[in-house]
């Protein structure tokens, strides 16, 4: 038979071995989230459009304020101010808008009007005699400064039929 000393030792050691590893575990499993939180995660811009008046209350008449009771708003809706320098609104005919200058502030909204205005830190102006949104049916489209899709809002019965058949207010 063996010496019990030596099968006592045996065994000593691998429960020691064990705890080793049971230990190093925990330690690893403890350190995990601390070091994950001394990287946070960069969070990515999240600017949205949030809302669409694309069909001005009252008569569509032209007038600058009827123009301006056509809107889209945007929204950021991070912490963080979002430099939208560059950054485009289009509709489905090609009518674009370009931010010129303009920071939207973290968890704020801006609204941007068709007709003419002064622009405002909540409120930005096309500059456009024309109505710009269709009441039928119309894609408002936002990009960043490198032309990559941010987000957009359809509406009316042919946005899911690929585009206009006539009709409409311009």
């Amino acid at each position: 038979m063996g010496d019990p000393l030596s099968a006592s030792a045996s065994v000593s050691a691998r429960r020691l071995a064990a705890a080793a590893l049971a230990a190093g575990a925990l330690v690893s499993v403890v350190t995990l989230p601390a070091s994950a939180a001394d990287h946070p995660r960069h969070e990515r811009p999240k600017v949205q459009i949030s809302d669409v008046q694309y069909d001005s209350p009252g008569r569509d008449d032209r007038s600058n304020r009827s123009l301006n009771r056509e809107w889209v708003e945007i929204t950021n809706t991070t912490r963080h101010t979002v430099n939208l320098d560059g950054w485009t609104l289009e509709d489905e005919d090609g009518h674009t808008y370009t931010f010129d200058h303009y920071r939207l502030e973290g968890r704020a909204t801006v609204r941007v009007h068709t007709g003419y205005g002064r622009d405002t830190d909540s409120d930005l102006y096309q500059d456009s005699r024309r109505y710009i949104w269709d009441n039928r049916s119309d894609t408002a489209t936002l990009r960043n400064d490198r032309g990559r899709f941010i987000d957009n809002e359809s509406w009316g019965y042919d946005r899911h039929h690929g585009g206009h058949h006539g009709g409409y207010r311009r």
